[in-house]
């Protein structure tokens, strides 16, 4: 750019600048975002025999798989089903996220997602869920483990529990109504669930509902049992309250309709009177 006494000067464009600025912060945003999504990917881990068959591109040959999730679903089956010398863990899930940040490395940390194989009878599987697992991440989680197994006469139940302030309903609710079990099934749930269905307007959220909807899109056997309570955290009476679903979870599993006390300690806490008040 010449000036008014022809002196030449170097042409300087803040335009330009600011576009290389927002380029190399986009490039930045992009690759953090990249890292993130990683970093929130589900990983299975098999045992290495079922590893081996997976690769070879055979399928779990899966007639019952029985799902827990939350705290109250996963103390049940531990206690009344799992309590026996008749179960191997045989796999587990890594899912990080912000409120479960478990590592995705192979190193023996605790998982809170597990699964568990009949040792006579390798067609039923449990499944052990007391994380938390994000919106985004429930198509994966789903979509994984659906895959390793074989979908033909499978048949799928689900524990899960929740709060009963999410219980929508018009009749009054006493608190001596809780805890309680609503069923909720897929179309090609042809047996008779041991509770009523839950009335519209509620819904199902999280990964029940996930499960569930993959069912009913693969025209799989599916049933959820979902557990209305009003305490928080692992309670016996609401652990109980899953107890008519044991007639449905399949006559090879011996469940334990009577655990011990030492048993049930061991997974939850006696029900208590809660008081907000100071002593």
């Amino acid at each position: 750019m010449a000036t008014f006494f022809g002196e030449v000067l170097s042409v300087y464009s803040r335009a330009v600048d600011e576009d290389e600025d927002e380029l190399d912060e986009n490039e930045e945003d992009e690759q953090i975002r990249r890292e993130l999504e990683e970093k929130r990917t589900v990983h299975l881990h098999w045992s290495p025999e079922i590893t081996e068959m997976l690769r070879a591109g055979n399928k779990l040959q899966c007639s019952s798989f029985i799902l827990a999730v939350g705290h109250n679903a996963a103390s049940f089956l531990s206690a009344y089903v799992l309590a026996s010398a008749n179960w191997d863990a045989v796999g587990r899930v890594v899912a990080w996220n912000e409120r479960s940040r478990s590592a995705t490395g192979q190193s023996g940390e605790e998982s809170t997602c597990v699964f568990y194989r009949h040792k006579d009878d390798l067609s039923v599987l449990i499944c052990h869920v007391t994380c938390y697992i994000a919106e985004d991440q429930l198509f994966q989680w789903t979509e994984k483990v659906f895959d390793c197994l074989q979908p033909r006469e499978l048949t799928v139940t689900v524990l899960s529990d929740c709060s009963v302030a999410d219980y929508k309903t018009a009749d009054y609710l006493s608190s001596s109504s809780a805890p309680f079990l609503r069923s909720l099934h897929s179309s090609a749930f042809s047996d008779q669930p041991v509770c009523q269905s839950l009335e519209q307007p509620n819904i199902i959220t999280g990964l029940p509902a996930a499960v569930l909807n993959h069912c009913q899109v693969h025209r799989i056997a599916a049933v959820v049992y979902h557990c209305y309570n009003d305490v928080s955290g692992p309670d016996s009476v609401t652990v109980e309250t899953y107890r008519p679903v044991l007639s449905k979870l399949g006559r090879s599993i011996q469940a334990d309709c009577s655990p011990s006390t030492d048993v049930l300690r061991r997974f939850v806490r006696s029900s208590e009177i809660q008081s907000n008040l100071y002593i």
